[in-house]
Formats: C-alpha cells, structure tokens, sequence
C-alpha cells in the first residue's frame, strides 16, 4: 500500500509540475464573496479556524478536519503537542482561546466575536485518530460554542472509526489509517461517507448532487505575487473551476486548505483532486482555491504545515498574518471587476 501511494503521488507531483510550467496569472470570474467558506485538514484546520475567527464578518463558514481551537499555541511551538492532545491529561483550554480572541478584537487585528453567532461550523475528529487526538478538537467546539456558535450551527462528527485523514466514500487508505496521504475512505450507516459533500451542505445548505465525474478544469496559477518566499506558501497553488463559473454564473469560493506533507509537492494530485470538492463544486456554482505551503527549513517547516504556531511571525493568528494575509488576496483577486463581469454574462 505504502509502495502504491509512493508511486500514486510520484506521478501526480509529475503531472503538476508540468502544469507549473504554464502557472499563470489568477483568473476572476463572477464571484459572490459574500459566499466565501474554508475547510481544512490538520494544519489546514488550524488555518482554517484562524481565517474562520479573523475574518468573521466575510466567511460564512468552515470546515476543521482534525484541527485544534483558535490561537492554541499562542505564538510557541512548545505547545503545540498540546494543541493536538498528545500531552496526557493536559488539554488546551479554550477559555482561553476565546479571551485571546476577544483581546484581538478589541485592538481590530481580527473581527468581532459577535460576527460568530451567525457562521456554520463543522468539525470531525475521527476516534482512530493519533496525531491530532480527540480531546484537542473537543476544545475546538467548546471555543466555537464560548465564541457564539451554537445549537444546528455547530457540527461536530465525533464517532467514526477514522485516522488522521480527510474521509471520502472510496479513495485512500482504510479507514483508520494514521498515514500518507492522509485520505481514507469509511463507511457510516452502510454508505461510503463523502466528507466534502457534508461539510459543505452544512454550511451553505441544500445543495444539489454532486456531479458522477468534474468536468472543469484545474488551473495552476502563480502564487508568489500573493505570497513572498518567506510565507514558507509554493510557487505555484491550484483552482478549480467549474464550466458554470467559465461561462459567468455568479460562483461561491470555497479554500480548501491541505496539512502537512499533503501539499501537491508530497502527495502529487491526491488532495486536490481525490477528496471530492471538486464533484460537489461541479453542480453548484463554486470555485475551490487551493493554496500550498511547501517544505523549507527557513523558516523552519520540514513538514509543510501551514502557521498555526508563529513560524512566520508574531501574528500568524490574526488579519495581518502573512500566511492569512496571502490566501485572502488571492480569494479577493477571484473577483473580477462589476463591468468585467458583467460582459461574461
């Protein structure tokens, strides 16, 4: 299996790095960013709460795989084994969290809490899992539920038998697997469990099926004029783009957002095309960005995790954060200008 993965993501890292020689310029389209939502994995849900919690008042909703509350670290990679309930009998206290995000608030490095009460959330955390264990992604609903998200809001999945991993109905490893490419398949209630497909109906509701097979297509685009080198991002990061939003329907975004040694330079196309955004993105109107972080020593990042500790600096958690700084420039770039629009219609 291991073999097999290798060579999966040997071929798919060869095929996107022929798509990086023709990285482009981020194209626009119609977009409503009003309809903006984030999920993540791991890392990738770490960021997704930090973006969630720092720009409440533009993101509608998110999706946090396996990821720990809100300014967990507080800007110390000593507690980040914490944050991800390794520390027997220490959990993160969210509390906490929920003060430290207040306290951002109140100085306008991040949006009002209040903004909270009216986003969907979904969190997962699978019972297999041994890298981010369940109590820290408890933590995770109790900041939400402290911060204002309650009652049909708040999803939290907490009783699948899963590993680390992003869950789709019948692509990856079994279901409790703790390895590469951190994407299994699990079956809940007799059908293959389509993760994408839940957190996404979760948060912006009815949502029509998603389609047997994407027909879009996946632009590579040049991501260093959004994020300089010393974000840690790639070069280069994907968007996929449905025939709808080609021909200038009024589209959604969601960021979906990979975890460590999950980038396209560790698992080839595996995340991008194999966790099941893009079926569900096909049928409803919705372009899915997907930004990369690669590995690099400097700053210190051997894994290729996105900032949820403060390797690229003291504000990685807020609206300032370089990381965050990058993935909402690029979001706001999707849109293109009213009479541009206009015209595609």
């Amino acid at each position: 299996m291991k073999l097999m993965h290798s060579l999966l993501a040997a071929a798919g890292a060869a095929v996107l790095a022929q798509g990086a020689l023709a990285a482009d310029k981020l194209p626009a389209f119609n977009v409503d960013l009003a309809e903006t939502s984030v999920s993540g994995l791991s890392s990738g849900a770490f960021m997704a709460v930090q973006l969630q919690v720092a720009h409440s008042a533009s993101i509608k909703g998110a999706g946090v795989v396996a990821g720990g509350p809100y300014y967990c670290a507080a800007d110390n990679m000593m507690f980040t084994a914490i944050c991800m309930g390794q520390v027997p009998f220490v959990t993160p206290n969210a509390a906490l969290m929920v003060t430290a995000a207040k306290n951002f608030a109140s100085q306008r490095k991040i949006d009002s809490l209040s903004n909270l009460a009216g986003r969907r959330v979904y969190v997962f955390s699978g019972f297999d899992d041994t890298v981010v264990k369940q109590p820290a992604v408890d933590a995770t609903v109790s900041f939400f539920t402290q911060a204002g998200v309650s009652g049909a809001n708040l999803k939290y999945v907490n009783t699948v038998p899963a590993g680390h991993a992003v869950i789709t109905p019948g692509f990856g490893n079994a279901c409790s697997a703790n390895a590469s490419p951190y994407i299994s398949h699990c079956t809940v209630d007799g059908s293959g469990y389509d993760q994408a497909g839940e957190l996404l109906k979760h948060i912006y509701g009815n949502l029509k099926d998603k389609a047997a097979t994407p027909s879009g297509r996946m632009v590579t685009f040049d991501q260093r004029s959004f994020a300089p080198a010393s974000t840690a991002m790639a070069e280069q990061a994907y968007l996929y783009v449905p025939k709808s939003c080609e021909q200038g329907q009024s589209c959604k975004v969601h960021v979906a957002i990979h975890g460590c040694v999950q980038s396209a330079e560790s698992v080839g196309d595996a995340f991008i095309n194999n966790t099941g955004y893009n079926a569900w993105a096909d049928t409803n109107n919705m372009l899915v960005l997907y930004p990369q972080v690669n590995k690099s020593i400097v700053p210190t990042n051997p894994q290729g995790c996105w900032d949820w500790w403060g390797y690229t600096g003291v504000d990685y958690a807020v609206k300032s954060g370089a990381q965050i700084t990058a993935i909402m420039k690029m979001v706001k770039a999707l849109k293109a200008p009213a009479a541009a629009a206009a015209k595609d219609l």
